[in-house]
């Protein structure tokens, strides 16, 4: 059955570029499962499977670089991240908390070539610095992974403040769209580029309206992007897991403290971006 879900996974994939809807996730004897719906045609995967799959399928391999958002807690992207480095990738590693640094400490004691950013990807200019310090470092970039999100809160919607409301889209919705315009630029100018958006099955859910709001932006988003940059060799894919068994989370998903929005290298990293991107860059 695994097999079998690996290779139909593959060929929507390759068939439906952008055009995903997924539910579930459901248990099976092989754990948690997602489902992918194109057309008539409905397939399953693994959770824990399905970053294996997505590094197999867009080639993380040595050589590329490689950029991974939210990676302080053990989580999908944070694993991808550490893949792409322990088979050569370059690797940005960037996270609103200093506590990044650990998880490049830990690369670069295996010998792999990375960088740790703190940044606020909330705001534009945290991503456009966290991006050019990336392209400073690793000369390009070419797969981003947005995995910035998580619902803050969890009450019915006649409950939620406009202040709440407004921490949900900023914290599910805007990184994603502000790391894909900071990196697009490059990647056009370099006719490739993957970008894989991590979205949520809580796209359809109750109790947390405005992140199940953000993350369908984030599938409109991709969807989006996918059509109009196909034809400058660029993929633009989402994946959408339920919930994941992982580690107790080391960073709360509370609203933090404002933050300038530039990027920096989380203490004691040796590089720092350089000017102030504007929408422009």
């Amino acid at each position: 059955m695994g097999r079998r879900a690996e290779n139909d996974f593959h060929g929507l994939l390759r068939d439906n570029p952008g055009n995903w809807e997924w539910e579930g996730p459901a248990l099976t004897n092989d754990g948690p499962w997602v489902f992918a719906l194109a057309g008539s045609r409905r397939i399953g995967i693994s959770t824990t499977e399905l970053t294996k799959q997505l590094a197999d399928y867009f080639g993380v391999t040595g050589g590329r670089g490689v950029l991974v958002t939210n990676v302080s807690d053990d989580g999908p992207a944070a694993k991808a991240g550490l893949r792409a480095a322990r088979e050569g990738g370059a690797v940005a590693l960037v996270d609103r908390s200093p506590l990044v640094q650990e998880v490049a400490d830990k690369l670069a004691g295996e010998g792999a070539q990375t960088i740790a950013l703190v940044a606020n990807l909330e705001q534009f200019l945290g991503a456009a610095t966290a991006i050019a310090a990336a392209r400073n470092r690793f000369g390009r970039i070419d797969i981003l992974i947005n995995n910035v999100g998580g619902a803050i809160n969890f009450k019915p919607y006649v409950e939620f403040t406009e202040a709440e409301i407004q921490a949900e889209i900023r914290r599910s919705l805007l990184p994603t769209m502000w790391c894909c315009r900071a990196v697009l630029p490059a990647m056009v100018e370099r006719g490739r580029g993957v970008i894989v958006n991590v979205s949520s099955a809580a796209a359809r859910g109750i109790h947390r309206i405005p992140y199940s709001a953000a993350k369908g932006g984030v599938n409109a988003l991709t969807a989006s992007l996918a059509w109009e940059y196909a034809d400058h060799g660029i993929r633009v894919v989402a994946t959408a897991p339920g919930g994941i068994e992982a580690p107790p989370r080391k960073v709360s998903r509370g609203t933090p403290e404002a933050q300038s929005g530039t990027a920096r290298p989380a203490p004691p990293g040796p590089v720092t971006a350089t000017g102030r991107p504007s929408l422009a860059t």
